[in-house]
């Protein structure tokens, strides 16, 4: 049987709209983290839209797509070289197949947007939803969003009502307008809804906050442990010291002892279970305060990524097992069937792969409040932190961010962590291997910093948290139902305009 695909995917347009879809891609990936030009995404994400709606939609934006993540997701290639004599020569095949996934969405996005909806403001439909869905399948990847140029502007402040898919939505708009009411009148419409956005936006960075009756001192901890050298046993002990050295450090004159002391995912080379004399070594460092970690830990033949609370008195208060797992990273799909064929999971340290663990959970942390924790890749998962039982007072976010290079992976990673403190009003405290550790405001804003590649500790006080946002109530259906709303709504108000204007009613 001959396989017959759509017609918006069955003819090529010419090379050159693909080159220039491609090149439009990249140039609208500057939007993200680290680059941060919005003003260049805003009107290249335009320009896609229009070409798009110009030519066979299907193959533009696979093309536009392709070009997009070539520029924003190259950093996919640094896990790979942690260990190239290993593992280099699938580097450029998995940029090139990340970069053709990104592709097909924005392909069936624009393709069903042009095909159902029809015109520029069908590819911009279409284009939302894509980032709708994969935020959802195959257990999600919210990465590089089309809303994510906005962190760290003002217009990120909408997070707090609309979320990541309503941000992503409301930038398609904008990038659609000219094209949908015209030039001149769609272009300055869209400049006064930006204007309005924004200016919504600084007025509740503006807005007063109050402080927290009970000042809580945290200390986070950067060792800045090289991965490939992370888990060579001449260097482990050496990065385990490290850490002791750093937790016990004097803080700087005039200020406290820290209330509680936060290290990075994996800190250590023992399982939880199995620590000998670690976590009276660690508990000896803190000097009276309790010490969350990242720790891997075993129960029968399974292995867990954890996050361990140690008391003053070297009791394990409390443990959270990670939930969402990198896939191919942390585990493999059907890993049990897979381990009889030797494969395992990419950065598993103990056994095939990772455990997920049973539910997402509060640590309860006394007078230091209830803690969502978080453990690397879940910090993009804001359907996650709405899965915790409760409103948690702020978030800790343990992650190793050494995978990912030094260029934009671990920026963008940190930008996710803005957003998500916009997104539930809430402060996070991010303790990174290697960078980028930070302590982030319920706006979204970094009030201490430790950059990449750099041995120290952020002593922070931490930021009080805000009331409880409309999207940590509501989640992301609303957007989600707007855009369904919209993709039903425009073809029908296509057609009743039609019928007014041979009627003469217009």
């Amino acid at each position: 049987m001959k396989l017959r695909l759509p017609p918006f995917l069955r003819m090529r347009p010419r090379w050159t709209v693909l080159s220039g879809a491609a090149a439009l891609g990249a140039v609208a990936a500057l939007g993200q983290a680290p680059f941060g030009l919005w003003f260049l995404a805003l009107p290249a994400l335009s320009g896609l839209i229009a070409l798009a709606a110009r030519s066979r939609a299907g193959w533009t934006g696979f093309a536009g797509g392709f070009g997009y993540a070539l520029v924003a997701m190259f950093w996919i290639v640094e896990p790979f070289m942690v260990e190239p004599e290993i593992y280099g020569w699938m580097a450029p095949f998995a940029l090139v197949l990340m970069a053709a996934g990104m592709g097909l969405f924005w392909a069936l996005g624009c393709g069903l947007g042009a095909r159902f909806v029809r015109g520029p403001a069908g590819i911009a439909v279409g284009l939302a939803a894509m980032d709708a869905l994969r935020s959802y399948v195959f257990t999600g990847f919210p990465w590089v969003l089309f809303g994510h140029i906005w962190i760290g502007t003002p217009v990120a402040q909408l997070a707090a009502w609309i979320g990541p898919i309503g941000l992503s939505l409301l930038t398609l708009a904008l990038a659609a307008l000219p094209w949908v009411l015209g030039r001149r009148a769609g272009t300055g419409l869209a400049v006064l809804v930006l204007a309005g956005a924004w200016g919504t936006g600084a007025l509740r960075l503006a807005a007063p906050e109050a402080p927290r009756p009970d000042p809580v001192h945290l200390r986070l901890v950067q060792p800045d442990a090289t991965q490939a050298l992370k888990w060579d046993p001449d260097h482990q002990l050496e990065f385990f010291y490290r850490h002791l050295d750093l937790t016990a450090q004097d803080p700087a004159p005039g200020q406290p002892r820290p209330d509680l002391v936060i290290w990075p995912e994996t800190a250590v080379p023992f399982l939880l279970n199995r620590a000998g004399q670690g976590i009276e070594m660690i508990a000896n460092a803190a000097q009276g305060a309790p010490v969350a970690l990242g720790i891997q830990r075993s129960e029968d033949m399974r292995y867990f990524n954890s996050l361990a609370v140690i008391g003053p008195d070297a009791r394990i208060e409390d443990v959270y097992d990670k939930v969402h797992l990198v896939p191919f990273g942390e585990y493999i799909p059907y890993g049990d069937l897979m381990a009889k064929i030797g494969i395992g999971a990419f950065a598993a340290q103990q056994g095939n792969g990772y455990t997920p663990g049973k539910a997402e959970t509060l640590l309860d942390l006394g007078r230091l409040g209830r803690v969502a924790p978080l453990i690397c890749y879940e910090s993009i998962f804001p359907q996650d932190i709405r899965r915790v039982p409760g409103r948690p007072d702020w978030i800790m976010l343990v992650t190793n961010d050494a995978w990912f290079g030094n260029i934009s992976g671990p920026w963008q990673h940190l930008a996710q962590a803005r957003l998500i403190a916009i997104e539930f009003g809430l402060p996070v405290a991010r303790a990174a291997n290697t960078g980028v550790s930070a302590m982030i405001d319920a706006k979204g804003r970094v009030t201490a910093e430790l950059g990449m590649n750099r041995q120290g500790v952020i002593d922070a006080v931490l930021p009080p948290s805000l009331p409880e946002t409309l999207y940590a109530r509501t989640g992301d259906w609303p957007a989600i139902v707007l855009i369904a709303f919209l993709a039903c709504a425009i073809p029908s108000f296509r057609r009743n305009n039609r019928v007014d204007r041979v009627s003469g009613r217009v």
